[in-house]
C-alpha cells in the first residue's frame, strides 16, 4: 500500500545511502531514524557508495520494508527502474536526470509521488508548467559536504523567494543543522531534508523532534 502525499511527509526527511554512512549498516540507521520519528526516508546510493546494483536492490528492498512497517514513505533517487523495482512511494529527480515529464509518466500507473530539484527562479517557473509534481527540493540553503555536485547556496533569503514562487511545497536541503531549523522554517518551506544532521548526530531523537516542531503549524 503506497503512501499518499502531503506536505506534512517533508517536515523530518532523511535522505542516505551506504556512502553516507561508513561501517555501518545503513538497516540499523535507519531503524534508529524511523524510531526518532522522521517523516520521510529517500534511498540515495551514489557518489562514493560501492554496492553492486543487486547488492543495491537488496538493501533497498529491506530499507522499503522497514519504512512500510513504520508508514514513512520510501522515496528512491534518481534511479526510475530501482523506484519502480522497489515499488516505492516515491521518486526524486534532478534537473539534470531524466526529463521529469518523462519520469512522471513512467510512474503514474503506479501511483508514485515525484518530487524535483530546483535551485533557481527560472527552475521553479519551469516546474510551475508541469503538472503532477508533489513537492520541489531546493538548496542548497547553506554549504554542505554530503554532495560533490552542489549548485551555489541560495540562503534562507533565496529559499523563501523560491517558496513565494512554487506551486507545490518546497522542502529545504543543504547544510541544515538543529539551530538553522527554525530560520528555514521561517521561510514558509515544509520540511527540511538532511543527511549529515541525522547521520552524524549522537542524539537523533533530540534532532528529528526539533525538526518536527519547526515545521509543525502553530
Amino acid at each position: 500500500m503506497s503512501v499518499t502525499f502531503e506536505s506534512g511527509l517533508l517536515r523530518a526527511y532523511f535522505v542516505a545511502g551506504s556512502q553516507d554512512v561508513p561501517g555501518r549498516d545503513l538497516r540499523d540507521v535507519l531503524a534508529t531514524m524511523l524510531k526518532a520519528g522522521i517523516t520521510a526516508f529517500q534511498f540515495r546510493d551514489k557518489g562514493a557508495s560501492t554496492l553492486t546494483a543487486m547488492e543495491r536492490v537488496a538493501l533497498g528492498r529491506d530499507l522499503r520494508e522497514q519504512c512500510r512497517t513504520a508508514s514513512v514513505p520510501f522515496i528512491v533517487d534518481d534511479d526510475v527502474d530501482l523506484a519502480l523495482a522497489l515499488h516505492a512511494d516515491g521518486i526524486h529527480v534532478g534537473q539534470s536526470d531524466a526529463g521529469v515529464q518523462q519520469v512522471l509518466d513512467a510512474v503514474k500507473p503506479r501511483d508514485m509521488f515525484v518530487g524535483l530539484s530546483c535551485s533557481t527562479s527560472e527552475e521553479v517557473v519551469a516546474a510551475n508548467r508541469v503538472a503532477g509534481i508533489a513537492y520541489l527540493g531546493s538548496g542548497p540553503i547553506f554549504p554542505t559536504t554530503s554532495k560533490a555536485d552542489v549548485d551555489p547556496v541560495i540562503g534562507t533569503a533565496g529559499l523563501a523567494k523560491l517558496v513565494e514562487q512554487s506551486r507545490v511545497p518546497v522542502v529545504a536541503i543543504g547544510g541544515l543543522t538543529v539551530d538553522t531549523m527554525p530560520a528555514v522554517a521561517n521561510t514558509g518551506a515544509a520540511g527540511a531534508a538532511v543527511i549529515t544532521m541525522l547521520t552524524r548526530s549522537t542524539d537523533p531523537v533530540a534532532a528529528v523532534t526539533q525538526m518536527r516542531q519547526a515545521f509543525t503549524p502553530v
